[in-house]
């Protein structure tokens, strides 16, 4: 199946992936926060996850394992102070560099693997969009939490 091969061509790729990603990035005004935030290896190792671990994350990772990994992922950033903003063209920058990878190999052209092709951008996108929704939800437990703990000042009317 053609999916496969493009699969195993991005695993096969993680390494050259994650540091072309990091170099996008750096170059990225949107997220500079970002990278004065997170050290730079620590992006290097959650892209390379995602690049060397696909064919697990798309097959058998179930939604409840995207959650919690994703959830938590939102946290720390969170907590690390980076704009959600930041984090969000973060993650489609992650995405769009796959896609410019598979284009730039020359396998998104043949019209005879278009289903395959579908299929695997349905799962990608799908996978994608749990990220960003499931990180979503870790930003905002921290926003919530901060917010709960902020004193609340009482004023007093005098009389």
């Amino acid at each position: 199946m053609f999916a496969v091969r493009l699969v195993n061509l991005i695993e096969t790729h993680a390494d050259r992936l994650s540091e072309g990603l990091l170099h996008r990035l750096k170059s990225s005004d949107q997220c500079s926060l970002l990278l004065q935030k997170v050290p730079a290896d620590e992006l290097v190792r959650r892209t390379h996850e995602i690049y060397r671990n696909l064919n697990d994350w798309l097959l058998t990772k179930t939604e409840s394992e995207i959650e919690e990994r994703y959830v938590g992922l939102g946290i720390r950033r969170a907590r690390q102070g980076v704009p959600f903003s930041a984090f969000l063209w973060a993650i489609s920058a992650t995405k769009e560099y796959l896609w410019e990878f598979l284009q730039r190999e020359g396998l998104l052209e043949e019209p005879l693997e278009l289903f395959g092709e579908l299929d695997l951008l349905h799962s990608l996108e799908h996978f994608f969009d749990r990220i960003l929704y499931f990180a979503s939800i870790g930003y905002e437990s921290v926003r919530q939490s901060e917010a709960e703990h902020v004193p609340r000042i009482h004023t007093v009317a005098h009389r």
